[in-house]
């Protein structure tokens, strides 16, 4: 029986006395790289970012040197250890390259991390203050699942780059870009049996609530199968999906994850896009390599989604994903791991009214996976 579930009331009554983290939309993501010089350009090249910010030695940064991309409303940090002993150094070699940070934009950090604070979330950064010719910034952190944490931002009265410390690009480096607006939602991978454990920190520490749920009947194939909660927030800029494996005869791709990973982490980011299949054909024509599905998927397309805008031989093409809700349909496609080890992806989507997260393509999107976890020896 499928038990999926779309909380319509945000206050829910396991939650409904707990006041919501104020946050206005996502600020950030920050990845630990081991290389940012390189991973830059990738990111620039590749997906089209402008290259806005920097900050290291040449900026007084004595630990990192971190790079500001930004495109559309996602603005993209990777930073680089300076030192074998640094903290970036230490999250690379355990974990490879990967999201370290999730930034959220608010109005008070201070009173957004003390919230969290009191409600028992453990301290990442206290309050930083800064107060200069660029305006006032304030931010703060606190740690959630694996070694990533969240970031509070308080920037509106900054008019400097990204962040104290940075500094605009002599010449901004124009990376072309390919459509992408905004981070639609940031999924995270626990291990087994930690999923709930980290959906009550989200309700009783954020005060966010379930949106969606998903359980092994909904997300499975004949060889692995995996549970996950959507949180999110009442006015639905931030949506975070948890994932954890469900036991199967194979071994899935959260448990693939948490393997390489070395603990529960960011899974992909999904970005947004008006025209799908102008930003697919962009990015593979710069080289980025997406997941594939048979073609035979597209043969009952219009029987399963009904009437869609898109040329289907288009769709097929580029090996865009399809799928219907009541409200709408989306169209989606995930990238093959942009690290080395099989970690972090990258999902591109575009809306038109759909709410949801693709269910209908879960089958084909997991044997897609599958497929790949074959070839690299780990299903």
């Amino acid at each position: 029986m499928v038990k999926e579930t779309i909380e319509r009331n945000p206050s829910a009554k396991s939650n409904s006395e707990i006041e919501e983290i104020a946050i206005d939309g996502f600020d950030h993501v920050e990845l630990f790289v081991g290389n940012a010089l390189q991973a830059c350009y990738y990111y620039h090249k590749g997906f089209g970012f402008d290259v806005v910010g920097f900050s290291g030695l040449e900026t007084g940064n004595r630990d990192k040197v971190s790079y500001v991309l930004k495109q559309g409303s996602v603005q993209l940090v990777v930073s680089g250890g300076l030192s074998n002993k640094s903290e970036i150094a230490e999250h690379v070699h355990e974990h490879g390259d990967g999201v370290k940070t999730i930034g959220f934009r608010v109005r008070d950090a201070v009173k957004c991390y003390e919230t969290a604070i009191a409600r028992g979330a453990k301290s990442h950064s206290k309050p930083e203050f800064y107060e200069g010719k660029e305006g006032k910034f304030i931010q703060a952190s606190v740690h959630t699942y694996g070694d990533t944490i969240h970031k509070f931002v308080q920037r509106q009265e900054f008019t400097g780059t990204f962040a104290p410390g940075f500094k605009a690009l002599d010449k901004k480096s124009q990376g072309g870009p390919v459509g992408l607006m905004s981070i639609d939602h940031i999924v995270g991978n626990v291990e087994l049996n930690k999923m709930e454990s980290w959906v009550e920190f989200y309700q009783n520490i954020f005060g966010f609530y379930v949106y969606q749920y998903f359980d092994a009947d909904d997300i499975s194939t004949k060889y692995s199968s995996l549970v996950s909660k959507v949180m999110a927030n009442k006015s639905g800029v931030i949506k975070m999906p948890i994932n954890e494996p469900a036991i199967g005869t194979g071994k899935s791709q959260i448990q693939e994850y948490i393997d390489y990973y070395n603990a529960g982490g960011v899974q992909h980011i999904a970005i947004t896009t008006r025209d799908i299949i102008a930003t697919i054909a962009e990015l593979k024509a710069r080289g980025v390599e997406f997941l594939t599905v048979p073609r035979s998927y597209y043969d009952a397309l219009t029987e399963r989604v009904g009437h869609i805008d898109e040329d289907i031989e288009e769709l097929a093409k580029l090996g865009i994903l399809v799928d219907r809700e009541s409200d709408g349909y989306l169209l989606q496609l995930f990238t093959k791991p942009v690290e080395d080890r099989p970690t972090l992806f990258l999902e591109i989507i575009q809306r038109k009214g759909a709410k949801g997260f693709g269910k209908g393509n879960f089958k084909a999107l997991f044997e897609s996976i599958e497929h790949e976890q074959a070839l690299r020896g780990n299903l």
